[in-house]
């Protein structure tokens, strides 16, 4: 009998020392969301811009990636878990830890709704209609295999955020068409931007801004634009309506996609644009045709 209340009080006293000390969150918030991981993934980045000391959110994948918040006296550590249940719903699970007052959540939550509770709650709800409103604004569909175009084209190479990539086309559009046409240079097409390399954990984009143009030996020499020729190739194929900025929703449509079918991808989207911002108008009609290139069996 002896041994049996022994063995019940370790297992009391362990689960209290893992309560206590072990335990990875103070709180845990769990909610459903009407969008893939990538589109959360890149919602809460957003969102994370709206807080008055931002420390950026620190990224494992897009389904897990960890949040830093200040409120008031304290640092909480939100870290995001998002499992997808089928292409428009998703389950978010947040743990929550606030790292100088972790002893003292742990002993009150169980036995009252603390205001760190109440916090948290309050502050992912504000997230989750942050969320709601964020994808109202655009849609994504999936088209399937198709081959890209081929065209010789005049480039501008850029760095940015993947957020301020639509930034970077709109600071060299009219620079880029000013020069072509002072040299009558025909074009052969909308704009279009093909990615050299995406980032996600340092956050950073790489890629050519560019026009198709029929090739002419009046070509401008500018040290800032390259000449070269786009090659068709296999791709996974979306249609995106709403604004460039968040075009990179379809990105990881696409990616998503590809992982159910089980089609290996380079994650080096190709964009065209149709429509011009600064003329305005409804961003839902705005129309981007994306490809993501299929790696070659050889590769």
């Amino acid at each position: 009998m002896r041994k049996i209340i022994s063995i019940i009080l370790a297992l009391v006293v362990g689960v209290i020392l893992w309560y206590l000390f072990l335990k990875p969150q103070d709180y845990q918030v769990n909610f459903k969301a009407k969008a893939i991981p990538g589109t959360i993934f890149e919602t809460v980045k957003a969102w994370n811009k709206s807080f008055d000391s931002i420390v950026p959110v620190n990224y494992i994948s897009p389904s897990h990636f960890k949040q830093t918040i200040f409120v008031n006296d304290s640092v909480h550590v939100y870290e995001w878990e998002i499992n997808p249940v089928h292409d428009s719903l998703s389950e978010v699970q947040v743990n929550i830890k606030d790292q100088d007052h972790s002893l003292n959540n742990r002993l009150a939550v169980p036995f009252s709704d603390t205001d760190f509770e109440k916090g948290s709650r309050k502050l992912l709800l504000d997230f989750n209609d942050f969320l709601n409103e964020h994808i109202k604004g655009f849609n994504v569909s999936i088209e399937g295999e198709e081959e890209t175009f081929s065209s010789f084209c005049a480039c501008i190479q850029l760095k940015t955020s993947p957020e301020d990539k639509a930034k970077g086309m709109m600071a060299n559009y009219n620079f880029l068409n000013a020069i072509l046409l002072e040299k009558k240079i025909n074009l052969n097409g909308p704009p279009f931007v093909e990615v050299l390399d995406w980032d996600l954990e340092n956050n950073s984009l790489s890629y050519n801004f560019c026009n198709p143009i029929i090739r002419s030996e009046r070509l401008p020499d500018h040290p800032d634009i390259e000449y070269k020729r786009i090659f068709s190739k296999n791709a996974i194929k979306a249609t995106y309506h709403g604004n460039y900025i968040t075009s990179d929703r379809a990105w990881y449509a696409i990616m998503d996609y590809a992982k159910k079918k089980n089609i290996p991808i380079e994650k080096k989207p190709l964009e065209i644009f149709y429509n011009n911002p600064n003329m305005g108008g409804n961003e839902l009609e705005w129309t981007t045709e994306i490809f993501m290139p299929i790696k070659e069996s050889n590769e």
